[in-house]
């Protein structure tokens, strides 16, 4: 089958390598130049510079990746030819076998789902995480597995056809991805189609305390299970309570609250999930404390990349310097702007300007580099205040991923509170 996979970085070119495993033959397209070379390097057909439509003729199948809009050219014109277009998720999920665990939402998704292969793995499954956490599905297919647990974004759902998790799991919802999606209305009906395939055999698990996630899932015709607080929070020897847990943040206690049913719905054993929660500790760039220095604390929120995680990461604190900014995704910043525990904003990035505008009476500071940030947020902060990265934006105006971002934040605290 001729194949034309749109986009070739982490899940494009795993796609490619899978089609190529079974047989395909791929042209791989990428505007990027340096992607078409790494393409190329990997022995397949590549083609980069301007969309021309004429790649289509004699394509029988397009894969997408999940950083190319849905309205881009290169789909609507796939789309206008007739031609099938999936996501990565449903091109990988054909050539599995084995059940899939599927966790979407707008915050905790990573955390989420590899709490949830950890946990089957302690009980003894052979079971891999894998989807938006990095590691793409295609790179995972005709291995023997007993689950996989999938992180799918609102992208790759938005491109799926067959994609049948026997277990999906959706955790909150808000504003997210406008400028891919145009709406929150088609930003919600893409994670909605989590549960589309699903039947009488599988479970749907929902966090009952979000209305938005309550009326996504209200059409589902499959079990579900609340794990808010309703039925399935205590299940043998496991008591899915906050006071059962390692963390005093409730965002996280929801993660391990949905972790934990989750994983016992697919098969883990009590003791398992009990080991795994534990032994939790949150991963690098999600809250993670940097240092303490005169009793301020500096804490690396990196991966909140949209308004509602930087909100409730900003409410887990009682005084807080916020810096905060970077590329907007069409999302209202107005909150970030406005969280009533924070005392100064430092404003970095494109978005800077509009945050500023909306700041009201919340001092503010702009600045031009995380150096700068942190120098003016190291001058405000006191002792029992937390000096919080936790941008509410994307990084890539000034980053090539809230990673980098996170560690030239930490760099630059440690720089000056180190070596200053």
């Amino acid at each position: 089958m001729r194949t034309l996979v749109l986009g070739g970085a982490v899940s494009g070119s795993a796609a490619a390598r899978l089609a190529a495993r079974i047989g395909y033959r791929v042209t791989v397209y990428d505007a990027n130049p340096a992607v078409v070379q790494s393409a190329l390097a990997e022995g397949f057909s590549a083609v980069g510079g301007p969309w021309d439509p004429s790649l289509l003729i004699g394509i029988e199948l397009v894969v997408v990746s999940p950083g190319i809009p849905e309205r881009a050219d290169p789909i609507t014109d796939a789309l206008e030819e007739g031609l099938p277009v999936w996501s990565e998720l449903e091109f990988a999920s054909r050539h599995l076998d084995a059940p899939l665990i599927a966790i979407t939402g707008t915050n905790g998704k990573t955390t989420v789902t590899a709490l949830v292969a950890d946990m089957l793995k302690e009980s003894g499954l052979r079971a891999i995480a894998a989807g938006n956490i990095g590691l793409a599905l295609s790179d995972v297919a005709g291995g023997t597995w007993d689950a996989v647990a999938v992180e799918a974004s609102s992208f790759q759902l938005r491109f799926i056809e067959s994609f049948h998790p026997s277990v999906a799991v959706v955790l909150n919802l808000a504003p997210d991805h406008l400028d891919w999606h145009r709406s929150f209305a088609a930003y919600g009906a893409a994670k909605a189609r989590i549960y589309e395939n699903q039947d009488n055999g599988d479970v749907l698990i929902f966090n009952g305390h979000d209305p938005d996630v309550v009326h996504l899932v209200r059409g589902a015709g499959v079990r579900k299970v609340d794990f808010s607080g309703g039925a399935g929070l205590d299940r043998g020897d496991v008591h899915i309570s906050a006071d059962a847990f390692p963390v005093d943040d409730e965002a996280f206690v929801a993660d391990l609250r949905a972790a934990a049913i989750t994983a016992l719905e697919a098969g883990a054993v009590p003791a398992a999930v009990e080991k795994v929660i534990r032994n939790f500790h949150t991963g690098p760039h999600r809250r993670e404390l940097v240092g303490t220095w005169d009793g301020v604390f500096w804490v690396n929120d990196s991966k909140a990349t949209n308004p509602h995680a930087a909100v409730t990461s900003a409410r887990s604190y009682s005084s807080v310097v916020l810096i905060a900014g970077g590329r907007n995704k069409g999302l209202d910043l107005t909150p970030v702007a406005n969280v009533e525990t924070v005392r100064h904003l430092v404003l970095i990035g494109e978005s800077a300007p509009e945050l500023a505008a909306a700041a009201g009476q919340t001092p503010h500071t702009t600045v031009s580099s995380m150096e700068e940030a942190v120098a003016i947020a190291d001058e405000i902060a006191t002792s029992g205040d937390t000096v919080l990265l936790a941008p509410g934006c994307t990084s890539w105006d000034m980053y090539p991923s809230y990673a980098a971002r996170g560690d030239e934040f930490a760099e630059m605290v440690r720089k000056r509170k180190e070596l200053g």
